[in-house]
């Protein structure tokens, strides 16, 4: 187990994870994981981390996952399965790693897809529940649509010097992911043979007029799930609850955390 600082490394194997913690550590109070989004990173998440923190009471450690942020590089061209390789192979140890003792898993579209998968796949009982924000279990038109307009943008315009600010190699990040998705066969990616196997209550936010998923993935959820499952949809946004309805996501995510976990400090501050 590590010390943690407010940011830094993590060393995982021979794998370097940068990361950020706000709040009690593991070891004081219940811990919120971040999960960012498919072209997202540690510092991408803005104030979140510390307003959650605020709210909760809980701990939030957020992290860039392998090939994002300032993290070891991912191995190009990445395959259909990379996101079962985060939820089942590098998550349960860095959850280990950091002294996780029980709390929630929040992510981010493909945080979302990830949190799901190690819901059905991995047995934690550390995990008391999933906070999934515009989640994906299938690939719709829409989703690929929106990555092939993120591509062009990246390869044409100056959307490629914000993504600098935050990855370390931003041509590896942008079109090592969207590469995934335009040169596979995506229609076969579907997780959502999981969803069956999770044993906690989920909270699905997401935005009305999300571009990147349908009210389809909703669903699924209903339809797989045994578990209880929330839904908050969120009206005149779309697919990023946290940055375009703060607020509302973090409401939902407080209440959530006042149901299911259990620490002193947790539900004072959530109440």
């Amino acid at each position: 187990m590590v010390t943690l600082s407010d940011q830094g490394f993590i060393e995982l194997g021979d794998l370097r994870l940068e990361y950020r913690m706000s709040g009690p550590r593991p070891s004081d109070a219940p811990t919120l994981i971040l999960l960012h989004e498919g072209l997202g990173s540690a510092g991408m998440w803005g104030d979140f981390p510390e307003k959650l923190s605020a709210v909760t009471g809980c701990g939030v450690f957020a992290w860039s996952r392998v090939g994002y942020g300032h993290s070891s590089p991912a191995v190009l061209p990445r395959t259909l399965g990379f996101m079962q390789v985060e939820a089942e192979q590098i998550l349960p140890r860095l959850l280990d790693t950091i002294g996780f003792q029980q709390g929630l898993l929040i992510g981010h579209s493909d945080g979302a897809s990830i949190a799901a998968i190690y819901g059905g796949s991995v047995q934690d009982h550390r995990v008391r529940g999933l906070v999934l924000m515009a989640p994906h279990f299938i690939v719709e038109d829409v989703t690929i649509n929106s990555i092939r307009e993120i591509r062009q943008a990246f390869d044409t315009t100056d959307v490629r010097a914000r993504f600098q600010r935050w990855h370390a190699d931003a041509d590896a990040t942008v079109r090592g992911w969207t590469d995934v998705w335009m040169k596979n066969d995506f229609k076969s990616w579907d997780i959502s043979d999981a969803l069956a196997y999770i044993r906690v209550p989920i909270l699905i936010i997401q935005g009305e007029h999300d571009h990147y998923g349908t009210g389809r993935q909703i669903e699924i959820a209903r339809e797989e799930c045994y578990c209880p499952v929330d839904v908050l949809l969120i009206p005149d946004i779309q697919h990023i609850p946290h940055r375009e309805a703060p607020a509302a996501t973090l409401n939902a995510i407080a209440d959530l955390s006042r149901r299911l976990l259990t620490s002193e400090s947790a539900q004072a501050a959530a109440r």
